[in-house]
């Protein structure tokens, strides 16, 4: 059933899913946006970049990806996003696992979504196999007074490299909200496999949000998202939203989630290595953007999952199973949050 859903136009997909999954109307649509995070599973193009890792995902390499099948990826994350959106796609778009400025361009015009004149930040990381971060946002809506992307070379290990982490000062309907873009390094290897480099990146993130929070002397709109690759509970993000006088200015709002929910299935246990964490003042400001707990969650809807045939019960309908090719859309679900104006 799955694949028969996937197989529908954008438009039939679209009308299906605007009841359950969009924002119910356009009078309400002028009063908020969407933020999606996506990890899109190896967003490659099928050009070799002689100064990356990408030997597996060319027309001879292993995987034997090619023209159509890239192809056919984009068009999955254009549904996805597409579907995401309700009436409109999302104002702001997280991004993790895309190879290069190229695949996002793609993505944004060589799609309908060029109809919505998508500005793109993204930067090429030090990550071996050349995966980057990156933010698309709605220049009509959404204008980027500020972007960098941090790298702290003094404190993470020196044969380690790994993705940056992305930063974005926004004004949004009259207000400021701060995007912060993360990929941490994976857990491949064991439970303990980057532990200390995700450690490192976590301190440099907390310091990069005090800074915004003490700038903003504690009124700063906060959003930190990405693929984190442990659970809300570990000591490692709980470093970043405890453990200081300044503890209770984060919240992690994928903590307050369902436990049995998730955005990845490893061995058919649901996981949730895709977070959302926001600034306390976020949830409790009288006026201007904010949210509330209940405006953040999964985006599931039937065409992102299949029967898994190894593990009973649903999975992300992904792109690869190991390296069998499937053709689905990724093995991550994304995460979608509303803010709206008080």
């Amino acid at each position: 059933m799955s694949k028969g859903i996937a197989a529908l136009t954008v438009g039939t997909l679209s009308l299906l899913l605007l009841s359950s999954f969009g924002r119910h109307s356009l009078e309400e649509e002028e009063h908020s946006i969407r933020i999606l995070f996506y990890n899109t599973e190896n967003l490659f193009d099928i050009n070799d970049d002689t100064l990356t890792d990408d030997n597996e995902f060319l027309p001879e390499g292993t995987r034997r990806w090619n023209y159509t099948r890239y192809k056919k990826k984009i068009n999955s994350i254009y549904k996805t996003i597409i579907a995401a959106g309700g009436w409109s796609p999302p104002e702001i778009i997280a991004l993790c696992e895309t190879e290069n400025r190229k695949v996002i361009e793609d993505l944004t015009l060589g799609t309908n979504l060029d109809k919505f004149d998508y500005g793109i930040i993204h930067e090429d990381s030090p990550d071996p196999r050349g995966i980057d971060v990156c933010l698309l946002y709605r220049k009509d809506i959404v204008e980027v007074i500020h972007y960098d992307y941090f790298h702290n070379t003094d404190t993470l290990e020196n044969d380690f490299l790994t993705r940056d982490v992305l930063y974005a000062k926004c004004r949004v309907m009259d207000d400021t909200i701060h995007v912060f873009v993360n990929h941490w390094p994976s857990k491949r290897g064991g439970v303990l496999s980057g532990d200390s480099k995700r450690k490192q990146i976590a301190g440099l993130m907390r310091a990069k949000a005090d800074s915004v929070s003490t700038a903003g002397k504690d009124r700063a709109k906060i959003i930190i998202t990405g693929d984190f690759n442990v659970s809300p509970g570990d000591k490692v993000l709980e470093s970043i939203t405890s453990g200081s006088d300044r503890d209770t200015l984060l919240i992690n709002l994928s903590g307050l989630l369902d436990s049995k929910s998730g955005t990845y299935r490893y061995r058919g246990i649901w996981e949730m290595p895709d977070q959302l964490i926001v600034s306390r003042f976020l949830l409790s400001c009288e006026s201007g953007l904010c949210t509330e707990p209940e405006m953040l969650r999964i985006f599931s809807p039937d065409f992102l999952l299949f029967m898994d045939p190894v593990y009973p019960g649903l999975s992300p309908f992904s792109t690869w199973r190991g390296y069998r090719y499937l053709g689905g859309f990724s093995d991550h679900l994304p995460l979608l949050i509303d803010l709206k104006i008080r």
